[in-house]
């Protein structure tokens, strides 16, 4: 069989080893396309990043035959338009669209279920911003764009949210205007008129056990192959890990297939993976919406390997491919597996951070564990880019294993090994993080 070439728009070194134990592998070839500087640093402009893409397709001398990408915007919004230009698989970039932009979304979202909070446009343009009519506090103040979760904040009281519309106001326009251009080639609906790529998003605060399932569309048909839960760290917003398979119950499993098949088929998503985020509350059984993601996690791909046997990678490719994506069932070394965050919750400088070599060594020692560095040597953490509201990634660790307490055991022996440190902070002092 020939090989074929799939160009993965912002491939990175950390992607390859799961993108090449996926299925067949062998038969593919897989091509950078766009840098992840190039797509994620400072105000990107969309059009120029088109044209560089098209550069490369052009002078490519081979067959292109698929066009892929598993990161957020502009990564996300980027796929389906050059499929278009060059015949590749995807889904429509209106359907991209509806998933990205949070107010457009929410409102596809109340047309097929209530399963959601209330939610509001905040008026950026007003003297005196206020809440939107009928949302209560405490609420989550939000860009409809966003990288991650910049720009989030979770506000209790007025005061609060004065500050969080003031710091929203500042950055917004980084992914919002460059979001404009997306806009520009879509013919909206007129409940989305005037509202543009620049909107702040109000929503009530949801509470419970927070849960991500994945799925894809094939020949218009919704199929949920995983969820995995996320838990904070203590008081906190911020993840301390996602564990895969999820432990929520029957009833609620059941309640989140049914919701994510009914929003993606309203949205017109097909021949795409997508990520869906919920809370589940444990007291009343209730579950709500918080996100829809036009993209799998790549961050989740050693969680399926090491639990099913092959990573969640492989239905992206296969379905850019025009194949049945038909994932494993607990086919893998594990029965359960983690991404743990390891973050640092002050500002400073770091030192002591591990060669390539020390991080292979500490992997061979400890079995069922990959470990990813985040910051450079002497990289001041207030600098790093994409970072959430509350505290910065020092690194990412993969764990598999028997039972919950295996893999709490791997990541501390794993962070212990790490050996980080750190100057010019006091934690909990007046470096703390939005503190």
């Amino acid at each position: 069989m020939p090989e074929r070439n799939v160009f993965v728009i912002g491939l990175d070194e950390a992607n390859l080893p799961t993108l090449n134990a996926v299925p067949d592998a062998k038969e593919l070839r897989f091509h950078p396309l766009l840098t992840i500087e190039e797509l994620q640093g400072g105000e990107v402009s969309v059009a120029a990043l088109l044209e560089k893409a098209r550069g490369v397709l052009d002078a490519f001398d081979g067959t292109i035959d698929a066009i892929v990408g598993y990161w957020d915007f502009p990564v996300s919004t980027l796929v389906p338009m050059p499929s278009e230009r060059y015949g590749t698989r995807s889904t429509s970039l209106e359907s991209v669209v509806k998933c990205e932009h949070k107010y457009w979304s929410r409102l596809e979202q109340q047309k097929v279920t209530d399963k959601h909070p209330r939610f509001g446009r905040v008026d950026l343009e007003a003297d005196d911003p206020r809440p939107p009519e009928g949302v209560r506090f405490p609420m989550w103040l939000k860009p409809a764009l966003a990288y991650s979760s910049e720009l989030a904040f979770g506000v209790k009281d007025m005061d609060e949210f004065r500050t969080a519309v003031a710091e929203i106001r500042e950055g917004l326009s980084r992914v919002g205007r460059p979001f404009e251009y997306v806009l520009d080639r879509l013919t909206l609906p007129p409940e989305m008129d005037g509202v543009g790529g620049e909107v702040c998003l109000a929503e009530e605060e949801m509470s419970g056990i927070q849960v991500a399932v994945e799925g894809y569309v094939h020949l218009g048909e919704v199929t949920v192959y995983g969820a995995l839960d996320s838990i904070n760290y203590p008081d906190s917003p911020c993840f301390l890990r996602h564990q895969y398979p999820s432990a929520l119950p029957e009833p609620a499993s059941r309640q989140l297939h049914d919701v994510t098949r009914r929003v993606m088929s309203r949205i017109g998503f097909d021949s795409a993976t997508f990520s869906v985020e919920y809370f589940y509350d444990p007291r009343t059984g209730r579950i709500s919406l918080l996100e829809i993601n036009p993209r799998h996690s790549q961050s989740h791909a050693e969680l399926f390997e090491y639990v099913d046997g092959v990573p969640n990678h492989h239905c992206m490719v296969s379905l850019a491919l025009g194949r049945d994506p038909l994932m494993p069932h607990r086919a893998g070394p594990y029965a359960m597996a983690a991404k743990w965050y390891h973050r640092w919750f002050a500002n400073g400088v770091v030192h002591d951070v591990p060669t390539a070599d020390d991080l292979r060594r500490i992997e061979r020692e400890i079995p069922g564990v990959r470990i990813d560095i985040v910051p450079d040597e002497g990289a001041r953490l207030s600098e790093l880019p994409g970072q959430d509201s509350y505290s910065y990634e020092l690194a990412h660790i993969f764990t598999g294993g028997d039972s919950e307490q295996d893999l709490r055991e791997k990541y501390d022996r794993c962070v212990a090994a790490l050996g980080l440190t750190f100057d010019e902070t006091t934690p909990g002092g007046r470096d703390q993080k939005n503190g």
